[in-house]
């Protein structure tokens, strides 16, 4: 395992993103503890030592999940966690959620303690209405937190404005990948963080799987030298900007070969001709995404029963594997398309400000 700096502390230059674990059901809170908790330790004692969760994640268990999966790991290891700031409705309830976070972690400490998906509404809105700020500070003053920072969803402008509000922040995560070059903060953002003297974390490097398997049209550019996940990440650890990407790993076989790849890590891997292929590999990829789902998951549950990521796939499909495989993913669904109310509870969500309710229509119109 290769080791960059985050916030003055050594990282592992792959972090384990704790919200893709397997599960027994289709419910996001059965994480199947057997397979999860064997996964994260054989990370643990592989050298990974960043583990990444939220408040939110697996229906509100993925904490005390890892609290209890690495407890006899926590010294050698750094917790990660984020305040749902959608949910501070009041001053108080930072602390108690806080609170609530230590309980769930077993941990006297949070390590990295994250504003979770900020953009300029929140910001402004939530984090200054209810001095957010200040209590980060006060909670990290009293040893409840060790490092601050906030993750990031929104226009570049928006993220300046808020890297710029708080001398007091000490990193920050956004989504990067080959293909999201000018896509959020971007990689404009990433070097304004590092000219500011932020650390920078990075998420989505996979694109939610999509560079993992992508499809034969965008495979086809990419040099058989590395896998497709290889390439994804080299083009991030190239940079001396990035102190580490979050892969969130939900088999076995996913975290030997990151493991594997995150051993031969480091800035400058990539010739110019690597980097020339990734972009020509942007090029072909972008021709062919008619929405930017990373199936995160934020949308779920749909009030109506919608499974809004695999809608989001199988119109995908449409484009880069053709209508005859689209259908057969289509197929698939139970509740369809068309059954979407126009609630727009998921777009209030949603990391990628997708119009959901919108597009459904759309969906619904190709599918018919």
């Amino acid at each position: 395992m290769k080791y960059r700096t985050l916030a003055g502390e050594k990282v592992s230059v792959l972090g384990f993103g704790c919200m893709r674990f397997p599960t027994t059901t289709q419910n996001a809170a059965d994480i199947d503890a057997d397979k999860a908790g064997e996964m994260l330790r054989f990370a643990a004692e592989n050298g990974v030592n960043y583990f990444d969760t939220a408040y939110v994640y697996h229906g509100g268990e993925s904490e005390s999940f890892i609290g209890k999966a690495l407890k006899d790991y926590r010294e050698k290891i750094n917790f990660a966690t984020k305040c749902p700031t959608w949910q501070i409705k009041c001053e108080e309830d930072f602390e108690r959620i806080l609170n609530e976070q230590l309980e769930s972690l077993q941990t006297d400490y949070i390590d990295f303690y994250l504003m979770h998906a900020l953009d300029r509404e929140r910001f402004n809105n939530i984090v200054k209405k209810f001095n957010l700020i200040d209590k980060l500070n006060k909670a990290k003053a009293d040893g409840k937190i060790r490092h601050i920072g906030f993750s990031f969803h929104d226009s570049l402008d928006a993220f300046k404005e808020i890297v710029d509000a708080n001398p007091a922040w000490e990193f920050c995560q956004i989504q990067l990948n080959y293909i999201n070059l000018e896509y959020q903060a971007g990689i404009a953002g990433l070097e304004y963080a590092h000219k500011k003297g932020l650390d920078v974390i990075i998420m989505e490097p996979l694109l939610g799987g999509k560079l993992a398997n992508p499809s034969e049209q965008v495979r086809k550019t990419l040099s058989d030298e590395k896998t497709p996940v290889e390439w994804a990440m080299d083009f991030l650890w190239n940079r001396k900007e990035i102190s580490l990407l979050l892969s969130g790993m939900g088999t076995m076989e996913q975290i030997e070969a990151n493991i594997g790849y995150a051993d031969k890590a480091q800035v400058g891997m990539l010739t110019k001709e690597n980097l020339d292929m990734l972009l020509h590999t942007k090029e072909i990829f972008d021709t062919m995404a008619l929405v930017p789902c990373t199936k995160c998951a934020y949308c779920m549950p749909c009030p109506f029963g919608l499974d809004i990521p695999k809608t989001f796939e199988a119109y995908n499909a449409t484009a880069s594997l053709g209508m005859e495989k689209a259908k057969s993913i289509y197929s698939e669904i139970k509740t369809k398309a068309d059954k979407c109310k126009k609630c727009k509870k998921c777009e209030k969500v949603c990391p990628q400000s997708i119009p959901i309710s919108g597009t459904m229509t759309k969906i619904a119109e190709v599918f018919k």
